[in-house]
């Protein structure tokens, strides 16, 4: 079985294909990675060398590469987006140009050849701020960055595909991610790796924003489940099951790293900065089986420990993106 995976040069694209690289069994499948490489993917990230892999590099908006490359495939999951929501408030197009047109183009590729399951991976920051409760897959979309619009509006053209031409197109939507690998612009690992450097760290305003956070290797597990069990036509949300607002996670990260409140930098808050985000993945446990499998007080600890061990791997890409807040 061929397996196309997009983005997957990137943090949750390559520990997803590490993942299935890691597995000998008869089904495990070829997988051909479609990456343009930009500043946040890395060749470092993905296992080159396995017999099972096999690297493109190219733009997801790329309709004649596409198209090659989706009539060698039986299946596709969609990890390639632009993802930072301080980059897409400075400049929207590059997130609806990649999120919004690359998907099109990659869904008109996978119904030319039937491509099907096609596994569209979004966030739940289509649903906005979540006062209360969780967001359960049938919330209404209430996007409130360009970031987010543009994945909201890239889940609803997938699911279109399916309800115009039955496509099998299946859609997640997942929590806060943490883990190794991750680009460093992100607030764990920006943290991390300011706190190492004996650096001050921002904190957008007060603190009080509430994040669920998913070990990546849990939503890789998630993401596989919806892939092999999930049923055509249906959003399934991923979530991690810890609930903690920005600033108890400072205090976290500044314990891992021997550091105190002294090294935070209060910085002007985001625009739209949504207060809370919770998804409720009762569905995906219900009928995939999914739950998360990472302590989060073992897998933050890990977290830190490899950026400690790995900054031959990160140190590179931070002088790629200065010091933007995460």
């Amino acid at each position: 079985m061929n397996l196309l995976v997009t983005g997957a040069a990137g943090f949750i694209g390559s520990r997803y294909v590490r993942a299935l690289l890691a597995s000998d069994t008869p089904a495990a499948p070829h997988i051909t990675v479609l990456d343009k490489l930009t500043y946040a993917g890395t060749l470092d990230n993905l296992e080159l060398g396995h017999p099972r892999l096999e690297f493109v590099q190219g733009d997801i908006r790329d309709a004649e590469l596409v198209d090659k490359l989706m009539a060698g495939a039986d299946q596709v999951v969609h990890f390639a987006a632009e993802s930072h929501v301080d980059r897409s408030i400075h400049t929207a197009s590059d997130f609806v140009l990649t999120n919004v047109v690359g998907t099109q183009t990659l869904l008109d590729a996978a119904l030319r050849y039937r491509v099907e399951p096609f596994v569209h991976v979004s966030t739940d920051e289509v649903y906005g701020s979540v006062d209360t409760g969780s967001a359960a897959e049938d919330h209404p979309l209430r996007p409130s960055s360009p970031y987010s619009a543009s994945k909201a509006s890239a889940d609803l053209l997938a699911l279109a595909y399916h309800r115009t031409h039955g496509l099998d197109v299946r859609v997640t939507r997942c929590s806060n991610n943490y883990g190794p690998h991750q680009f460093p612009e992100k607030l764990v690992p920006l943290f991390v790796t300011h706190l190492l450097d004996g650096r001050k760290v921002p904190l957008y305003g007060d603190g009080r924003n509430v994040r669920d956070w998913l070990h990546v290797d849990d939503h890789c597990h998630g993401v596989d489940l919806v892939r092999t069990r999930g049923r055509a036509g249906e959003v399934y949300n991923i979530g991690g099951g810890t609930e903690l607002s920005n600033r108890e996670l400072t205090g976290l990260l500044l314990d891992a790293c021997g550091a105190g409140w002294d090294r935070v930098a209060h910085v002007e808050d985001r625009k739209g900065h949504d207060l809370r985000y919770s998804v409720d993945w009762s569905k995906a446990r219900d009928e995939l089986g999914y739950r998360p499998r990472h302590d989060f007080t073992a897998g933050l600890a890990g977290t830190v420990a490899w950026y400690r061990d790995n900054r031959a791997w990160w140190e590179p890409l931070k002088r790629r993106v200065g010091d933007a807040p995460g």
